[in-house]
């Protein structure tokens, strides 16, 4: 299961402890805030695309929206969303539980301007009911991140 893999990753860091899991479904940017009892923009959802491809990943606040012409001039490509079963196959993590952590070798995972207002955020751990409270510092070390990008919309 993705979350035991996400666990393991963040045993490494000795924070695996700091992996929060629920009773309820934190699938979707607002069930996350409704368990997390905090405001949606601060979910970290985690949007799966292929580029060329490839599998990347671009981390969002909760209250963005991908921006074509903005992801269109970063990636040379229009956006295009992996259905459930290629998310699960070419990143590691079900629909749901996609996150930055602990995916499958060959996915770039790309941070968005959008999330540089918060000082925590709360990006899934591999399932649709966990989460993990960080710093951006700590999601720019923890995510082996690429590069910062300016690809959403409707958050500023």
């Amino acid at each position: 299961m993705a979350i035991e893999k996400v666990k393991e990753y963040f045993e490494k860091f000795g924070m695996a402890d700091r992996v929060r899991e629920f009773e309820v479904s934190s699938a979707t940017v607002e069930l996350a805030a409704q368990a997390l009892n905090c405001e949606p923009c601060r979910i970290a959802k985690t949007l799966s695309f292929m580029v060329d491809s490839h599998a990347i990943l671009i981390v969002a606040a909760g209250d963005a929206k991908i921006d074509n012409p903005k992801y269109k001039a970063q990636f040379g490509a229009k956006a295009k969303m992996l259905t459930p079963d290629e998310a699960q196959t070419l990143v590691g993590h079900g629909v749901g539980g996609v996150c930055p952590f602990a995916v499958n070798e060959g996915v770039t995972v790309y941070l968005d301007e959008s999330l540089k207002r918060f000082e925590t955020v709360f990006p899934a751990c591999g399932s649709s009911n966990s989460a993990i409270e960080l710093t951006i510092g700590e999601l720019e070390k923890y995510s082996g991140y690429a590069a910062w990008v300016d690809v959403c919309k409707g958050w500023s």
